[in-house]
């Protein structure tokens, strides 16, 4: 681990890199101003342990990071940390616990002994150096559609396997493999009122919101995004007294419904493309600058 940790420094090119614990470098940037150029992907990215700092989230989840974060347990008795190399199980505490809960309850559903889980976010946090934009703050969690059959995989079982697809028709529609126990625990992570969203595929959303009976509030939550088919993105609110974090802006009114059809319906029969729309602009990589100063003594604490 040592090795590893010297290299990256090296190969990241910062000035000083200590390892005086075998899982902590210390990056020695004085201050934060609006010239850090600094990308920020790289030097998160190369922080193996958590910080030594009481547990906090800074900036949105876009745009942030994480101190003090807990590392999920890697198996517990209703769940299992998926893809270990990537060192992505780690999270604010109310997080652990949320994943924790809702373990429990996936366990109580025919054919599931709980869940497995994915990404969370790095061990403090911020830009990761690959895939998702958001995760930043220790607030995301992503969590396998796949139903677990047992809890005893292996630490390459956990490389190798893979969760599986809902969907059919581009998102349009949910396939076989979708069951009711899918829907009971989207609507026990929805209901938890730490949950701030939850992104799911199109689909899925509209098979939920002609199924649901009863009180439906839990719907307002789910909301359709491209992508989430393998996984459903759990995404909680700023805890108490974070008053340095950022929390996502509240969902529309209403149930979300007929949103939800209507993103199916352009799947189904995609409008014709506007010649007069811009060109997409590239996503910028966030900078040292980018991020609250807080950020900065995160990656600087022991």
């Amino acid at each position: 681990m040592v090795r590893i940790v010297l290299g990256l420094c090296l190969a990241l090119g910062l000035a000083a890199c200590q390892t005086e614990t075998a899982s902590t470098p210390t990056v020695e940037i004085s201050t934060q101003n609006a010239n850090d150029r600094r990308i920020a992907k790289t030097l998160f990215g190369a922080m193996p342990m958590g910080s030594s700092q009481p547990s906090q989230s800074y900036g949105s989840y876009s745009r942030g990071c994480q101190a003090g974060a807990t590392q999920l347990a890697e198996t517990g008795p209703t769940w299992q940390a998926m893809r270990l190399s990537r060192n992505r199980n780690w999270a604010q505490p109310i997080t652990i616990d949320y994943l924790q809960d809702l373990s429990r309850v996936a366990a109580s559903q025919p054919g599931w002994a709980g869940l497995y889980i994915g990404d969370l976010s790095q061990p403090r946090g911020g830009p990761m150096l690959t895939g998702h934009a958001s995760h930043q703050t220790g607030l995301d969690a992503d969590i396998w559609m796949l139903p677990p059959q047992r809890l005893n995989l292996s630490v390459s079982e956990r490389e190798s396997l893979s969760s599986i697809s809902m969907q059919r028709a581009s998102g349009a529609y949910t396939n076989s493999s979708w069951t009711p126990q899918h829907e009971a625990v989207l609507k026990a992570a929805a209901s938890d009122p730490r949950v701030a969203r939850i992104f799911v595929f199109p689909g899925a959303k509209v098979a939920m919101c002609n199924s649901a009976t009863g009180d439906r509030s839990w719907l307002n939550k789910i909301r359709p995004w491209w992508g989430h088919h393998y996984h459903f993105h759990v995404r909680l609110n700023c805890p108490a007294g974070a008053t340095n974090c950022v929390n996502q802006d509240p969902p529309p009114a209403g149930d979300g419904c007929a949103d939800a059809q209507a993103w199916v319906n352009n799947i189904l029969n995609p409008p014709p493309p506007d010649p007069d729309a811009p060109a997409p602009t590239p996503r910028a990589e966030l900078t040292m600058a980018n991020l609250p100063g807080q950020c900065l003594a995160v990656l600087n604490a022991n």
